[in-house]
């Protein structure tokens, strides 16, 4: 299998994997002051760290979650006022949009969301004029999954903080791709997910700007300073830490990668004719480019190339299994058709070029094969 769904998951590092093994064995619940426990404890406030790091946090401004859609909730619900409206772009993950959207039906002072430029870039006097003194919190997304643009989440905070609006920024798709910086970015609260840089599902963590008054939303315990309840996931913890600091370590890497990326990129406009690059103007994640193939549905093509042993991906995989075309290519000003022929390819640093070659090698088979296919079935609907 060649694997371009690196946006979605990512393969599980093998030094990560090793880690975990080794966690298991710490059966200690992590509250508990005997050794045992202690042990547990231990390995959790490395990991605490190591994961601190990674965004240029202090460990205690670090608070392990599920995932990064429990911390978008955490920080969403936890993090805005009691009243106002609530800002966001147009392109969020639904993990932002659903809860903005109760936040906003519950205040009664509705949500503004921002749409980006064609090019794909948001404008941060945009957000400014939406976001008015008193607005509940804004929600700002660091790079989009869909079509990798990096927003410019440091201006943006700088001027939402004149106006004392509460800033959350989800870095799940930037943290290990591009460098992070939580304090100098200014953001009050920001999201990652260790399952998007190689370490294990089930786990993530909100950066909590020091003495910013968050408040708990899963009662129950005290664990995390009694702002996230429950036993903590030792072992998914210590494999995210260790992720953390390999994601680090190999950022490096991002230019080799995005070399690989650009190759895919041009030999498919080279070689296929009505496909474009969405959201290609903009400053983008290195790994990260989606295609608009005109003439075919992203998930008939995804299918031909899954049968060829090659997996990509078509809008965001929380929200797939829905026919609709993606609310964030449609952002960008395409219409539903063209929207309906996004198919996104997302690579990591263990993809080769032997490997993208490949991949530029059967493509033109499997895109002309997807608009027989789709001008046969308009041609039988013909009355």
């Amino acid at each position: 299998m060649i694997y371009l769904d690196n946006n979605a998951s990512t393969p599980l590092d093998p030094d990560v994997r090793a880690a975990i093994t080794v966690a298991l064995d710490l059966y200690g619940n992590p509250s508990s002051v005997h050794s045992d426990g202690r042990r547990a404890r231990r390995a959790i406030e490395e990991a605490r760290d190591d994961v601190a790091r990674l965004v240029g946090a202090r460990a205690e401004e670090i608070f392990f979650t599920s995932g990064g859609t429990e911390a978008n909730a955490l920080a969403i619900f936890g993090g805005s006022r009691e009243t106002g409206r609530v800002v966001t772009s147009a392109v969020e993950h639904p993990s932002v949009r659903e809860p903005v959207s109760r936040l906003a039906g519950e205040s009664g002072a509705g949500a503004v969301a921002v749409d980006p430029e064609p090019s794909g870039a948001i404008d941060p006097e945009r957000i400014l004029e939406a976001s008015p003194s008193g607005t509940r919190l804004a929600s700002v997304m660091a790079a989009n999954n869909e079509f990798g643009a990096v927003f410019p989440v440091s201006e943006i905070a700088r001027t939402l903080r004149a106006r004392n609006v509460p800033f959350h920024c989800d870095a799940v798709q930037a943290a290990g791709r591009i460098p992070v910086d939580a304090p100098g970015w200014d953001v009050d609260l920001l999201s990652i997910s260790a399952h998007k840089l190689h370490g294990p599902k089930g786990v993530g963590a909100l950066y909590v700007r020091r003495g910013f008054p968050l408040r708990a939303h899963t009662p129950g315990g005290g664990q995390e300073k009694k702002i996230r309840g429950g036993t903590e996931n030792t072992a998914g913890i210590v494999g995210f830490g260790v992720a953390a600091r390999l994601a680090r370590e190999r950022l490096p890497e991002a230019g080799r990668i995005a070399a690989l990326r650009d190759r895919l990129e041009s030999g498919i406009l080279a070689t296929i004719r009505q496909t474009r690059v969405a959201g290609g103007v903009a400053p983008r994640l290195p790994n990260t480019t989606t295609i608009l193939f005109g003439g075919l549905s992203g998930e008939a093509l995804l299918i031909r190339l899954d049968l060829e042993g090659v997996a990509v991906s078509v809008g965001s995989a929380c929200s797939s299994g829905t026919l609709a075309p993606s609310p964030a290519i449609l952002a960008l000003g395409y219409s539903r058709d063209e929207a309906r022929g996004a198919v996104r390819f997302s690579l990591s640093r263990w993809n080769t070029p032997d490997e993208i070659d490949r991949v530029l090698a059967m493509l033109p088979g499997a895109v002309a094969a997807a608009r027989d296919a789709r001008s046969t079935t308009a041609l039988a609907r013909t009355p």
